[in-house]
């Protein structure tokens, strides 16, 4: 297996307009991971681009240390697996998997024991004989996979290959991604625009915007250490809370209209004393966030806010409520009783909030 380097990298279709900008990290040997962000922000052009299916417009690709740029997708050593299938619905699935190798010209006894491998561990031995519209899409992926597999490549590109597939079989196919990086010890990089998958899937995930890299991350340090704005508002399901306003003389957040007033904690004042009078955004995650009765107040002020939607998951409930003009979104346990267009006083764990400069976007430290 191998790492890849990926220096200064560029894209532009003509030769005006970025669609990514100059973006840098490194994949280490054997590792997964994730490139994910919403559509058009570049994750599957960069994909591509290490793969040798696209051009690039700058920099450089390096996998194993060896410069790509130039080398034809053959060459690279790499094996990609599409959100399409791609596979060749007039050939079994002993013929899907093995083309690749035949044209590599390899021995039909090498081609057997790569095939029959790859289709054991992904347990589609008895489906060697059909034919791709004999199958479901999971099974079908699973071919997509397997094909991947028998070439034995120095680094596996996925460009979401779960999206097409329903949401009982996706968290499936998760499990099953997992399982087979540990038993392949191979190098993945993953591209999805579900944050979900990604935060289960990838050991450390690249978070895209516009061609930019925000934030390279462990699913945990996204979670909990958000960089910028967007990446608090893009990591985790549901989002993180954001709260427009700013500290007053009595160590008080106070929202954007004036109203909302909530004790901050020593940690969180000694950081806005820095910043003091510039607007700022709390970010709080919906877990910080508890039912509490009206205006009891433990040394984080309750606030009061008019609930307009409730979720019920059965182990947990959403609850989404107005606050002045913002949007916030609290998980509480399922014994509450709370209904559309009621008011309700909700307490703020502060000690886990963050703060982001308004103009910036980045986290205030």
């Amino acid at each position: 297996m191998a790492g890849v380097k990926i220096q200064n990298l560029s894209k532009s279709y003509d030769g005006k307009t970025k669609v990514v900008k100059d973006v840098n990290f490194e994949v280490r040997d054997k590792e997964f991971i994730v490139l994910v962000g919403p559509s058009g922000c570049g994750k599957s052009t960069i994909l591509r681009m290490i793969a040798g299916l696209e051009s690039i417009t700058g920099g450089d690709i390096l996998i194993d240390n060896q410069r790509v740029n130039d080398l034809l997708p053959k060459d690279r050593d790499i094996a990609m697996v599409f959100q399409n299938y791609a596979l060749y619905p007039h050939m079994t699935v002993y013929q899907n998997m093995a083309f690749g190798l035949k044209i590599k010209r390899m021995n039909k006894k090498d081609i057997d024991t790569r095939v029959t491998e790859a289709a054991a561990i992904l347990e589609i031995t008895p489906m060697l004989g059909r034919k791709p519209g004999q199958m479901s899409g999971g099974q079908r992926q699973r071919v997509a996979i397997g094909r991947a597999i028998v070439r034995k490549p120095k680094v596996f590109l996925f460009d979401e290959p779960l999206s097409n597939l329903d949401a009982k079989l996706r968290v499936q196919m998760r499990i099953e991604l997992q399982n087979l990086h540990r038993r392949l010890d191979s190098t993945m990089i993953y591209v999805t625009h579900d944050q979900t998958e990604a935060m289960t899937l990838g050991e450390r995930i690249i978070v895209l915007k516009d061609g930019i890299i925000m934030q390279i991350g462990t699913p945990m340090e996204l979670y909990d250490h958000p960089q910028n704005l967007f990446v608090a508002g893009f990591i985790g399901s549901p989002p993180m809370n954001l709260i427009r306003g700013k500290l007053d003389s009595g160590n008080m957040f106070v929202g954007k209209n004036g109203k909302t007033l909530m004790q901050l904690p020593e940690k969180a004042v000694l950081v806005l004393k820095r910043n003091e009078g510039r607007d700022v955004y709390l970010g709080i995650r919906p877990e910080n966030i508890t039912e509490a009765a009206s205006g009891d107040v433990s040394g984080i002020s309750a606030v009061n806010v008019t609930v307009t939607g409730i979720e019920h998951l059965g182990s947990e409930i959403l609850l989404y409520g107005n606050l002045e003009d913002d949007t916030i979104i609290a998980r509480l346990s399922p014994g509450s009783r709370l209904i559309p267009g009621s008011s309700t006083a909700l307490h703020f764990n502060l000690g886990n909030a963050l703060f982001f400069d308004v103009d910036s976007e980045e986290v205030i430290k």
